[in-house]
């Protein structure tokens, strides 16, 4: 997963979850910024960010904000990046064993839910969905950095695919590099941490990746281990 035109910033000011003020060559110029999460651990004034220049000219923001340095890590917060980079992973046959898939189709709908993919092989069918993870405390990776009512959902629904003989995943891209391990953050929304660990009893496969990221790529790397505790560092 690539971006085809970036430019060094200084992460000025972000006034609303949908725009950053950014110094660009010497100019503050208003950023799109691809992640409507907190991200305040990682957008504080005078953070070295990179911004990918839209190819709209009628755009109102010309720049997305896409990576930022949080000291000498650099986490890529653009929140469509983990599809992406994902979906390559998977086409290339390197996802686990399932081997290259005969038939992908992203955003596919099951009963109440809209997963990121449904793959078939030869001898299997399975629902995946996608998390971006862009949040580091102490090297460890975390999921959610909000309440999310709509993450718990997926997970149940998951669940259900399983009961119906399906296979599902849920695959945490941790949009960076370094981390020693992951686990769901309880402090933040205790319900998902638990129900992720429910429906990984029942069945639900849950896998975490890291990621090579420069200013210009993502692209997955290694499987990361997976903490279902609830204390940070005691796993």
């Amino acid at each position: 997963m690539t971006y085809d035109n970036i430019h060094k910033g200084i992460f000025i000011h972000r006034p609303n979850r949908f725009i950053a003020e950014v110094e660009i060559a010497g100019n503050v110029e208003i950023c799109h910024v691809k992640n409507t999460g907190r991200c305040k651990e990682l957008l504080t004034p005078g953070a070295v960010v990179y911004v990918n220049a839209a190819n709209n000219p009628a755009r109102v923001t010309k720049y997305d904000l896409v990576t930022v340095h949080k000291g000498e890590r650099l986490i890529n917060i653009d929140s469509q990046a983990p599809n992406r980079a994902f979906g390559e992973y998977l086409r290339q046959g390197k996802f686990l064993d399932l081997g290259i898939p005969v038939f992908v189709k992203p955003e596919a709908k099951y009963r109440n839910s809209r997963f990121d993919f449904y793959i078939e092989t030869e001898t299997r069918k399975a629902f995946i969905e996608v998390k971006g993870v862009t949040l580091e405390e102490h090297g460890v990776a975390m999921f959610p950095d909000a309440p999310t009512e709509r993450g718990v959902k997926h997970l149940n629904e998951l669940a259900t695919c399983i009961h119906n003989g399906f296979d599902a995943y849920v695959v945490f891209v941790v949009q960076m590099k370094g981390v020693s391990y992951f686990m769901p953050n309880y402090s933040i929304h205790a319900a998902f941490g638990e129900n992720l660990k429910r429906v990984a009893d029942l069945g639900v496969k849950v896998v975490a990746y890291d990621c090579i990221v420069t200013p210009l790529a993502m692209l997955i790397s290694e499987g990361v281990q997976i903490c279902y505790g609830n204390v940070l560092d005691k796993c």
